[in-house]
């Protein structure tokens, strides 16, 4: 499973009741962070989770509502005492902006490996998931992230007992991996069926609406995306910003389908963004004002 919180919904200010962007996932003891606006590490002891497994921490782009939050979680994770190396992935110029900005954060007793993103695309595998980078557009370089964790065919123990295989020799090749036995190889897939549907996770922030959003999101568990304006006749203002309106964001998710989208990343000015929902449901209604903290465990179907 996949427990999923978005800490904060704000962009560009903090409000007293809204926090700059940032969301969390944990998977198997890792945590996963996707952007660190101001307050974040408030945000996480407000959800009742910790900084300590925080293992990657993804950024789209460089404005503060989306890094500003940085240096006191980084402190907050020394403080609790973590030891254990850091990975973080951005596009390019990560490293000299984290230590920009850690000029008031120096000295940390973990490692941090940097990842700079200079493709359109890009996936990497860590902590048992696939991080896919897509890019976006938006005033500067900025990227959306796709999490997936793949799902292995049923095993099949009547095959394996076929095969001669022991039982103690099954959970290798349910992990995916090859087995020797009697000097014999045995691969996962003659004892696992078709690949099963995984979990999908994507997350797109601070962009105008572009294929690769649609792509990343298509049949995703869930799908966060930005709603900069819900009020009407904000399109104009939405293009000048280079932000998405609500309406903007439910015809992507039209096209792709996930099983549901919440929205986040909210001007300042919309104080309201739920009363804004009604108006694109007959686009997408499968949608959801996003609001800080709020959360759910995506599990794989049965």
């Amino acid at each position: 499973m996949l427990d999923v919180c978005l800490l904060g919904t704000g962009g560009m200010m903090p409000l007293p009741k809204r926090f700059l962007t940032s969301m969390m996932c944990r998977y198997n003891g890792s945590s996963i962070l996707i952007d660190c606006g101001e307050a974040t590490q408030i945000a996480i002891k407000e959800k009742g989770w910790s900084v300590k497994p925080i293992d990657v921490m993804c950024f789209t782009h460089y404005h503060a509502d989306h890094i500003s939050g940085l240096p006191g979680l980084l402190l907050a994770m020394k403080n609790a005492d973590r030891t254990e190396p850091v990975t973080m992935i951005g596009p390019k110029g990560l490293e000299r902006v984290v230590k920009g900005l850690r000029v008031i954060a120096p000295e940390l007793p973990f490692d941090i490996n940097y990842i700079e993103i200079d493709e359109d695309k890009k996936e990497y595998n860590m902590c048992g998931l696939r991080i896919k980078a897509f890019k976006l557009k938006h005033k500067v370089t900025c990227y959306g992230y796709t999490i997936e964790i793949d799902r292995a065919g049923k095993f099949d123990a009547q095959k394996a007992q076929e095969l001669g295989l022991p039982v103690w020799k099954w959970g290798v090749l349910q992990k995916g991996e090859d087995v020797e036995f009697e000097g014999k190889l045995y691969t996962p897939d003659m004892v696992l069926g078709a690949p099963r549907k995984g979990i999908k996770l994507t997350y797109a922030t601070d962009s105008r609406p572009v294929d690769n959003i649609i792509e990343a999101a298509t049949a995703a568990d869930l799908f966060i995306c930005e709603g900069m304006y819900g009020e009407p006749g904000m399109e104009e203002k939405a293009m000048e910003k280079t932000h998405m309106t609500f309406y903007e964001a439910a015809q992507i998710a039209s096209k792709a389908q996930p099983k549901e989208m919440w929205l986040t990343h909210y001007s300042p000015s919309l104080v309201a963004p739920w009363a804004y929902i009604d108006n694109i449901k007959n686009i997408f209604d499968r949608v959801k004002a996003g609001k800080d903290g709020m959360s759910v465990e995506l599990n794989f179907e049965d």
